[in-house]
């Protein structure tokens, strides 16, 4: 539609003199569905213009039927973003939508000088926009009076309670007047919100432009599954092959921007970054690089997600994935801005196929899967561009005209358009060589090893040599990120490697016998070039398949080898009974019978490699001990002790008695004293006092007597 009558002459100058010819749903909805002084809780979809919403919706109340705000003073207006960079960039919206009417604007952010705040402060302003922590600073040090405050606008309202402003913002709407204007934008509207606008605002009007049914229409998702060590390579050839005017690469930690930051510009990308360990002066600067045309390419935290609006943004890229719904959202909104088209990539590793499918089902998103642009895709987009260019219909100055009439006379037409490609290529980042990406990654989960417990790839050599490497089903390993970390470690080519079997802890793969010297010779010299993950040469050449790990055995150590847990001797098992070795003079202990068994005693055990007994010691008897080590229940010297005939002292009775010490003189012998007895427990008390306790008769007999 066009710019209604309604809206106020000196905005409506505005609007017009920025080419403003229609306006958005939530401008709509502001103008038609939204009393003049009514408070406001508004729900729009990120990039729809909110910015310019609020400020046709903040005209009535400011200019009360005027189109000049007249001399600025104590602020009249005050907004609230949770960002440094949308609180500058509100004040930028503001300042030339109420150009016309006069209005003076001034900005009260983190990591800015606040005597320069509040020196601008005193010289009187209109309209304050600031960040909720400096806002709340200003005001206990008197410098901002929020006593002739007329409406206060909360911009994502949702973002700051996530950042934990609530209470610096219920600090400041109890420090405004009573009678005012709250006019609240927030993406969504959850209960924290809800319970804020119920305490701040007086019958609030409810506004919703967002069909939460239908993802945003202006922005086209694309995926792309990348190996993990493929994944700065695919941003590349993606920035390549799209040639946005403007693109803004997302990452999720300040390390990930400084790294990606470096390899682009290595690379040839005119490139800024912005993140939380910059200063405020730094990042104003890459916004302004951006906006002017200086940079193209915005590497950025999430930041950079809210509010952000850089003119001509046409592509985001999703390096590291958004950790859920409104991250993706919100970084996504940078494009696809105010009517504009705009795309919107995400970098998917294989490992983490299915988060990224969970991120886009929970956002009501659907993304084409796709591989990452190669680099015969690049070249070809390239040769269009050229074959297209609009420089070629552009209309030449006399000046012009006669220095392209002078080439020709020096060169031909053929050197004059090869030296054209030249120079265009030279401004041009070459592509990077990355891998195909095969069916499997495009299917996602129903495809892979996800369907048993070993996956395998099919074309088998026959005199492949066969490794292992230490990544299995525990580990999530999957053929279409382990082929390429193969090739990478040992210097081959996919046609090189031939099955792949996956196991519990490991897996084996086959090298084809041409390579497999050299792809050894390679791992042992550097390495898999991957963190704690081994490749070992397998005893298995000629194409024969190793057999699979004993993953589900376990072994113990021992000195000579190993040893299966429950055996003796060092052998497998053998059902579970124990053997014994015979000594040579022992009776057959086996063919005894139970009476025999008693006064026989048990055979020596010599078969472990433990201590071997002493000597032979009959059930039920006390063991003696032999001089002789030839000692047998055979022998004369054996005579079967019985436990009666010994004395309290353990002795024989009749046997001298033991010293107290081992070397003492023959005559020096003391009987052993006996232990004392052990108190009874308190337990054993009790039940002896329980039991001598008279009965209830003996004690009624008693009671009647006395």
């Amino acid at each position: 539609m066009t710019i209604m009558t309604s809206i106020a002459p000196a905005l409506s100058a505005a609007l017009a003199k920025r080419g403003y010819e229609s306006l958005t749903p939530v401008q709509e909805s502001i103008l038609t569905d939204a009393p003049d002084q009514a408070d406001l809780l508004v729900s729009a979809q990120t990039g729809s213009g909110k910015t310019v919403a609020f400020g046709l919706a903040l005209a009535p109340t400011l200019l009360q039927d005027s189109d000049n705000l007249g001399k600025a003073g104590a602020p009249i207006a005050l907004a609230i973003a949770p960002t440094r960079e949308l609180a500058l960039q509100v004040k930028e919206e503001l300042t030339w939508l109420y150009a016309e009417a006069g209005a003076v604007t001034a900005s009260c952010v983190g990591g800015m000088d606040p005597r320069m705040e509040r020196r601008t402060l005193e010289r009187g302003v209109h309209i304050v926009v600031g960040t909720p922590g400096r806002l709340r600073d200003h005001i206990e040090r008197g410098a901002l009076d929020l006593s002739e405050v007329r409406a206060v606008v909360l911009d994502e309202a949702d973002e700051m309670l996530d950042m934990g402003f609530r209470e610096d913002l219920e600090f400041i709407l109890d420090a405004a007047p009573q009678q005012r204007r709250t006019l609240m934008f927030s993406a969504t509207v959850p209960k924290p919100i809800a319970e804020l606008a119920k305490r701040f605002q007086k019958d609030a009007v409810r506004l919703s432009t967002i069909n939460a049914r239908e993802q945003h229409g202006d922005i086209d998702y694309v995926a792309h599954p990348v190996a993990p060590n493929e994944r700065e390579n695919a941003i590349i050839n993606v920035l390549r092959l799209h040639d946005a005017e403007k693109a803004i690469v997302f990452c999720s930690t300040r390390e990930a921007v400084s790294r990606l930051t470096s390899r682009l510009a290595n690379r040839g990308f005119s490139i800024v970054s912005l993140s939380g360990e910059l200063s405020q002066e730094q990042r104003s600067r890459s916004l302004a690089a951006m906006k002017d045309g200086r940079a193209r390419v915005c590497v950025a935290t999430d930041v950079a997600a809210r509010g952000i609006d850089l003119p001509n943004l046409d592509l985001v890229i999703h390096a590291d994935l958004p950790t859920g719904k409104a991250a993706l959202l919100h970084r996504s909104g940078r494009t696809g801005r105010a009517g504009r088209k705009g795309t919107c990539v995400l970098m998917v590793p294989f490992p983490r196929r299915r988060q990224a499918e969970r991120v886009l089902q929970f956002a009501g998103i659907s993304a084409t899967w796709k591989g990452a642009p190669t680099s015969d895709e690049i070249r070809a987009k390239d040769k269009e561009r050229l074959l297209a260019d609009p420089i070629f219909s552009v209309e030449l100055d006399e000046e012009d005209r006669a220095l392209a009439l002078e080439l020709l006379a020096l060169h031909t037409p053929e050197q004059l358009a090869t030296a054209f490609v030249k120079l265009r290529q030279a401004k041009l980042p070459a592509p990077e060589d990355i891998s195909e990406v095969d069916e499997i990654s495009l299917r996602g989960r129903d495809a892979g090893s996800r369907g048993g417990r070993t996956a395998e790839i099919t074309g088998k050599f026959e005199d492949g040599i066969w490794f292992s490497l230490s990544l299995g089903h525990r580990q999530r390993a999957e053929p279409r990120w382990i082929l390429p970390m193969i090739c990478r470690a040992g210097h081959v080519t996919k046609k090189e490697v031939g099955a792949i079997k996956i196991f519990q802890n490991e897996l084996y793969f086959e090298i084809a016998g041409s390579h497999g010297t050299r792809f050894n010779d390679v791992v042992k010299r550097d390495g898999t070039g991957e963190e704690n993950v081994t490749i070992t040469l397998l005893d298995a050449r000629g194409g024969k398949v190793p057999p699979p790990p004993q993953e589900s055995r376990s072994f113990k150590p021992r000195e000579g080898g190993f040893r299966e847990r429950g055996s003796r001797d060092g052998g497998p098992r053998d059902g579970g009974q124990k053997r014994r070795a015979r000594n040579a003079d022992a009776p057959d202990y086996e063919s005894l019978g139970r009476e025999d068994r008693m006064s026989s005693g048990r055979p020596k055990r010599n078969d472990g490699p433990g201590k071997a007994r002493d000597g032979f010691a009959p059930k039920g008897k006390k063991r003696r001990k032999f001089e002789d080590d030839d000692a047998a229940p055979n022998h004369p010297a054996y005579e079967p002790l019985d436990m009666k005939t010994l004395g309290n002292d353990g002795d024989a009775a009749g046997a001298p008695k033991r010293s107290r010490k081992p070397d003492a003189p023959e005559g020096d012998e003391r009987p052993r004293q006996r232990a004392p007895k052990a108190a009874k427990p308190v337990a054993a008390k009790k039940k002896a006092a329980k039991k001598n306790k008279p009965s209830r008769a003996e004690r009624k007999a008693t009671k009647t007597r006395s």
